[in-house]
Order: C-alpha cells, then structure tokens, then sequence
C-alpha cells in the first residue's frame, strides 16, 4: 500500500488495533487510549459489561453467563461490531462529540504488511462505523520505524523485526518504502503457549494464563549479568494438577522455561534470513554497521534480543518504547513531523 504523508496530516486521529492491546493516538495531544483489546460481554443481555483492562483481570475468571471475547485476532479484526463498541467505551462520549460536531474527520490504522482484502477492509470498517469519514491505511512495519526514529525516508538499509502478540514481521526499508518483508505466525501469544506446554509435559502443572508474563519476567531477571548477581536456577510456580485438579506448587527449572521460549522464536530468524536473501547486497552491506531494530510488544521476550544478536552477527537495538512505536510513528506522520525525501523527475 502506497501511503500519502499529505493525506495523514489531514487525519484528526490515528488507530492500532493490536491483538493484545488498542492504542489512539490524537492528534497534536498524544496517546489517549492504551488498553487490552478485550471485552466482557454478558451473554443473556447482549451489553458489555467492560473493556480494556477490567475485562482482562476478568479472564478465566467469570460465571457462565459473562464470556470475555477478543475482537482482534492475529492482527486482524475478526469481529467488526465488537471491536466498534470497544472502541466507543475507550474512546468516551467527549470525543465522540467532538467527532459529531466535525463530520469530516479523516482517521488513520495501523495495518498488517500484506494484510489480505479482507482484513484491510475489516479495519476500515470499524472506524467508519464509529465516526470516521475516511480512513488512511498505514502499514504497520513503515509506521514501526518512524516511531523508533529510522531514517525510513533516506537511501539507506534500515531493517525492523516487529514482534507482536500474534505475529512477528520483518522488513528492510529506503526511500520510505519496503524492499522486503515476511511475516510469521510467532508472537507473544506463541511464546506463552509453549510456557504453558513445557509445564504441562514436564511438570504435569497446568498454569494460569494470567500467570506466564510475570514467569517471563522471573526468567529474564535471573539470568545474572556482568556485576556479578548470581543467576537464579529455579523458582516456584503454582497451578492446577493436570490429573487430580487440586492446586499445587511445583519448584521449576528456570533454564528449561528459558529454552522453551526460545525454541518458538527461532522462525523469526528464519523470517530475518528470508528477507535478506531478497535484499540487493548494496543494502545488506548497509546492515552490517547499522544492524536490526527491534520493536514490538513482545521485543523485550528474555533472550530473544541476544539470540538474534548470535545467530546474525549484527548489531541489535531495542526500541526506547517498543511496544507503542507503531502508533507514535502513526501520530508523528499525523503531526507532519516526517518529511519525505523530495524525488523530482529529471527533465533532459
């Protein structure tokens, strides 16, 4: 897709409907909304009874008659009216005078690369149906690296893996555009399966789901460091006994969590090595100095920054704010703070 950076600075408002969280960015203010795409909705009245935060804390949590959905699935909106009244409670009524008494507002949504037809019109679609009289579609991979700070618009290398909850995407960019890019099926959301997975054969402990992304955490702080902390070899963990059901408390191995987040992880360098097979070697040359960004919600993955940093040799950045530079790079193009690099047509 073709963006037109004039056409984004006639945007009031710009969208990132992740699969695990929802951002809005307004323009000339900022970040307004950052929440979990989620949703409680009560079954018997068809209302909702909450979103954003609310409804995560309510999973796995909730009586027959609540049920928690999540419009967005693999980074695309799967349910279209769902994800419209999501994004009224989220937004508020203030906004949302705003938007009637100016029945021209443009918005802009960040989109998958090669998002499919469909996907790309489930997008539009929800933003037209809360307001929105024309929507700019931005791919997610261009607005990633305006909001790291790439200098996309030069004729230079940059390359940017973008690993979110449900995919992860790769791409090597000049001149504001894509040279080549892939996309997999390995996110945030792949990497807490196989947690769970891993103690389940090992430990025949079904684990909360609630409970995996503070045991990330455990794993990447106890990995020890250059000053001389001690590595932390095992910690406790507590769940459900897959063949009895009662709750219990089991001391695991922390290198073995560790290994079972990298083992999904490896099709991103699979993905990485793709895409530079595409990329003419001038570019490639470009990469070796100035190396990989690494963006997303799920950059900050333990070990995953150093995995790619040993299996490609090139230097390794994480973004300063990895998990909002999609829709930071989305309102600084809304904001006119990109400016493109000018290519007339050379008259002979």
């Amino acid at each position: 897709m073709t963006i037109s950076l004039e056409a984004l600075r006639r945007c009031s408002i710009a969208v990132d409907l992740g699969a695990a969280r929802t951002r809005v960015y307004l323009r000339r203010t900022g970040l307004i909304v950052d929440e979990p795409t989620v949703a409680a909705v009560n079954t018997h009245t068809g209302g909702l009874i909450a979103v954003g935060a609310l409804a995560q804390r309510m999973t796995g949590r909730t009586p027959a008659h609540i049920r928690v959905v999540r419009p967005v699935s693999n980074g695309t909106v799967v349910d279209i009216e769902m994800a419209q009244r999501m994004l009224r409670l989220l937004l508020g009524n203030k906004l949302r005078r705003a938007w009637r008494r100016r029945p021209l507002v443009s918005a802009a949504v960040c989109v998958q690369h090669d998002a499919d037809p469909l996907a790309q019109r489930a997008a539009m679609e929800t933003l037209t149906g809360i307001g929105a009289k024309r929507v700019e579609l931005v791919d997610t991979l261009i607005a990633a690296a305006v909001g790291c700070g790439l200098p996309v618009e030069q004729p230079e290398a940059t390359m940017i893996v973008v690993c979110g909850a449900a995919t992860t995407q790769v791409a090597v960019l000049s001149l504001g555009s894509i040279v080549a890019a892939e996309r997999v099926p390995v996110g945030g959301e792949t990497v807490d399966h196989a947690v769970i997975q891993h103690l389940r054969n090992e430990h025949a402990l079904m684990l909360p789901s609630q409970a995996v992304r503070p045991l990330h955490l455990i794993v990447k702080d106890g990995a020890g460091g250059a000053d001389g902390a001690q590595a932390v070899q095992s910690t406790e963990v507590h769940g459900r006994d897959v063949a009895t059901g009662l709750a219990r408390t089991v001391r695991i191995d922390v290198e073995g969590v560790r290994t079972a987040i990298r083992t999904p992880l490896t099709g991103v360098l699979d993905a990485i090595g793709t895409v530079l097979r595409r990329c003419p070697p001038d570019l490639v040359a470009d990469l070796a100095d100035r190396g990989i960004m690494l963006a997303g919600g799920s950059a900050v993955l333990p070990g995953f920054d150093t995995m790619l940093r040993e299996a490609t040799g090139m230097p390794l950045n994480i973004a300063d704010h990895p998990d909002v530079c999609a829709v930071e790079g989305l309102g600084a193009m809304l904001d006119g703070k990109v400016q493109p690099l000018l290519l007339n047509a050379m008259v002979s």
